[in-house]
């Protein structure tokens, strides 16, 4: 990578009106869901706590009451739900423009140290589960012959990382791969692929060690700079910019021990 964001898609983003996000319970996809929902934009959102997924979908459509917000429960781990609650989701809507690949895990330990179940689950959800969305969704948008796939990479995918985050980043660098490989097939199209590398956004999933960790914004600072990518249709970004257009790439050519002091 030598530009701190790609090419911005043909397809202007004033077609992408309905929007599924996934793992939109918490964190980043329901904050993602909120400034959508203040776009104007049909929202279909999927995760395993429907609770927390009702609430948010009243919230939106009590704030916004021109939208129309459709709610799944979700375990990304099972293909054949993936499949399922996408082609629900799109039928509620009348289609889907754009996916937000987002759902992920967390847990992880330093390898070889007898965690391997919490690396497994990681690997999993973020890796497995994210291959099973993708194939939901782009079957949904080669048959309308358009849209917009967004996968939801991390900047711990530039450079393999340490102890707990080895796993995790090791995932986020293979959805990268495998948004990249999309994109290639549909170069030209009226199908576009974005890949977003977030740096430290502050959400559920790091609450208990964001205070500790450099470079750490609030989520709907994350979040806007998530949003704003999308909807140019970039290719890849990071996000948010600063500091990660100049952090991102020291990670990426930087010794080991430097990447080290840099996490």
């Amino acid at each position: 990578m030598t530009t701190t964001t790609g090419t911005q898609a043909a397809v202007g983003t004033g077609s992408r009106k309905r929007i599924l996000i996934t793992g939109a319970s918490s964190g980043l996809g329901a904050e993602m869901a909120r400034m959508f929902a203040a776009r104007g934009r049909d929202l279909a959102l999927t995760a395993r706590r429907t609770d927390r997924l009702a609430a948010l979908a009243a919230e939106l459509e009590h704030g916004h009451p021109g939208i129309r917000v459709a709610v799944r429960e979700l375990d990304v781990t099972d293909p054949q739900a993936v499949g399922t609650a996408f082609d629900e989701c799109r039928d509620e809507l009348g289609g889907l423009d754009r996916v937000i690949v987002n759902a992920g895990q967390g847990k992880g330990a330093r390898i070889g140290t007898g965690r391997l179940e919490a690396n497994l689950e990681t690997a999993t959800t973020n890796f497995l589960g994210a291959l099973a969305q993708c194939e939901a969704a782009m079957r949904i948008f080669y048959a309308a012959g358009a849209g917009h796939l967004v996968v939801v990479s991390s900047v711990t995918a530039v450079r393999g990382m340490p102890s707990a985050l080895t796993t995790y980043g090791a995932t986020k660098a293979g959805v990268a791969a495998l948004a990249e490989g999309i994109r290639s097939d549909v170069l030209g199209s009226a199908i576009a692929v974005t890949t977003l590398y977030p740096g430290y956004i502050r959400s559920e999933m790091n609450e208990q060690v964001a205070d500790k960790v450099r470079f750490m914004v609030d989520t709907e600072t994350g979040c806007r700079a998530m949003v704003a990518a999308i909807e140019s249709e970039v290719e890849w970004a990071y996000v948010p910019r600063w500091p990660w257009t100049v952090v991102a790439p020291a990670m990426r050519f930087g010794p080991l021990g430097y990447v080290r002091k840099l996490l």
